[in-house]
């Protein structure tokens, strides 16, 4: 991708770095719902700094992955700028610095969200980025006041004047998490602010409407789905061409499909107990009661998930039901 070149064309769908979710196997099941643009997971600068082992399957790029962002996340600028080192060995369409993850585990030690509300601090971790990066460079934040766009702005301006060529908004503040309303005129107002810069918007996304809505309303064509296609990969398709919900033949494949590719790549003991949350999200979309989500807390191997999906019979879905798929709320989603 060359300097000053465009990241997202208009009305691109991107999906969210999702902690402990959007691994290769999570990201073929969305490419194969109709995805583009994707993430690795959001990654610690602290575990790349320290050579984790956990981390490299979550930097394992596939060959058919024409488009793949890294999202890093830190506030210590030393460990931020080797973790940059590192990652400039790899391979990746561009580096995203994460200013948005509420989650008390990261915006406890001053990270994510917590740096978002932190400007100078927040502005000497991504100048490191901006500096150091041979990739493009984007930045993930969250508004920083529901009533007042001014402090949402100046943060985004600040990160864009060290070199953010795309900003993604989360309409929501810190302490909204994932709940409530998501703020529409906030981001509209940094959408405004920053003409040369391509904002996207986020938050709330689970439906066609649903985005029609946070399109119109905030003025940005470009959105980033994240809970809205847990459970749900063919929401990016259902978004872009109108298509209807699967099939419960293609729902079955896409769920086999998608924890074998996660048994291959952690090995069946890891991989199965890793499913189970994904698993969990598969039926919860599609209207499975409460008996077939307690076998998924307990699958082991292939042969069980094949079992349960192909016998476990969906409840009744009211007809009046907006979301067609409520995903599972995770803490781990940023």
């Amino acid at each position: 991708m060359q300097n000053g070149g465009i990241i997202y064309p208009e009305n691109a769908l991107i999906l969210a770095p999702l902690s402990g979710f959007t691994d290769i196997a999570y990201r073929r099941a969305a490419r194969r719902g109709g995805c583009r643009y994707a993430f690795t997971e959001m990654i610690d600068a602290a575990s790349i700094a320290y050579a984790s082992e956990r981390t490299k399957p979550m930097l394992f790029r596939g060959e058919e992955e024409d488009f793949l962002g890294v999202q890093l996340v830190g506030a210590d600028p030393a460990l931020i700028e080797k973790a940059v080192i590192y990652l400039n060995e790899l391979d990746f369409s561009l580096l995203d610095f994460n200013l948005g993850c509420p989650v008390p585990k990261v915006a406890g030690k001053g990270a994510g969200a917590a740096l978002g509300c932190n400007y100078d601090h927040a502005m000497r971790c991504f100048e490191v980025i901006s500096r150091l990066s041979r990739f493009p460079v984007t930045a993930k934040m969250r508004i920083l006041d529901e009533e007042d766009a001014a402090p949402s702005v100046k943060l985004a301006s600040g990160l864009a004047s060290l070199g953010a060529r795309a900003i993604t908004v989360h309409g929501r503040t810190r302490k909204s998490f994932y709940t409530g309303t998501v703020h529409f005129d906030i981001i509209s107002a940094i959408r405004t602010a920053l003409p040369e810069v391509e904002v996207i918007a986020n938050g709330g996304v689970h439906t066609v409407d649903q985005c029609r809505e946070i399109r119109e309303k905030s003025g940005c064509s470009r959105v980033m789905l994240a809970q809205g296609a847990m459970g749900n990969p063919w929401l990016f398709r259902e978004i872009e061409t109108g298509c209807e919900a699967p099939d419960i033949e293609e729902w079955r494949d896409m769920v086999m499909t998608h924890v074998s590719d996660m048994v291959a790549l952690y090995g069946e003991f890891s991989g199965m107990r890793q499913a189970r949350k994904i698993v969990h999200d598969y039926l919860k979309g599609r209207g499975f009661g409460g008996a077939a989500k307690s076998k998924a807390s307990l699958l082991s191997n292939l042969d069980e998930l094949r079992e349960l999906v192909y016998n476990a019979a969906p409840v009744a879905v009211s007809p009046q039901r907006k979301i067609r798929y409520s995903p599972l709320l995770s803490e781990n989603t940023n």
